[in-house]
């Protein structure tokens, strides 16, 4: 298991692209849950649907949402140490990008996430049933988020900057 203190970038530093931090948001009874995924320079958000809440589900998820970027965009992912990622070294085999494990119950370390999943949950309220979200509702709300203003980004939105590092 790689430290979030192993990054080789301070927290701070998103000057780099490609740089994901990873979630899940958890439904009713915690029976159900969607992965959030936050790339941290242009805070572009891709969402997970998880038919189960597993590492063999999330290992899927992730290698089918991933897999339209180019490796420049997937350089790595930093999680917390949920047992979701059990099988976080398939992952990086899959993605040729390391995982990162945060400290345990430091959810700061992935701020760009946890402000993001404080968003999802507007669509996506506590103790509501999760799996009832189709894969197609998952990403209308994903591209309604990436085509929102954000301040932090000089009042672009993350679909408009993520592009952008795309084709640079």
């Amino acid at each position: 298991m790689l430290s979030i203190h192993q990054r080789p970038f301070a927290p701070e530093d998103r000057s780099e692209p490609g740089h994901w931090e990873g979630d899940l948001i958890v439904g009713k009874d915690a029976g159900s849950a969607i992965g959030t995924l936050v790339e941290r320079r242009s805070r572009t958000l891709r969402l997970l649907h998880l038919p189960q809440r597993d590492g063999h589900s999330l290992h899927d998820a992730l290698a089918m949402r991933m897999a339209d970027l180019p490796q420049s965009m997937v350089r790595s992912i930093t999680w917390d140490q949920g047992t979701e990622m059990a099988r976080h070294l398939t992952i990086t085999s899959t993605l040729g990008a390391p995982v990162y494990f945060c400290d345990s119950r430091s959810p700061w370390q992935r701020g760009s996430n946890e402000n993001t999943n404080g968003l999802l949950r507007d669509y996506f309220p506590k103790g509501t049933e999760l799996s009832r979200h189709s894969p197609e509702h998952l990403l209308a709300v994903e591209n309604e988020l990436n085509a929102r203003p954000r301040r932090v980004l000089n009042d672009r939105t993350p679909a408009e900057v993520f592009t952008a590092l795309v084709t640079s």
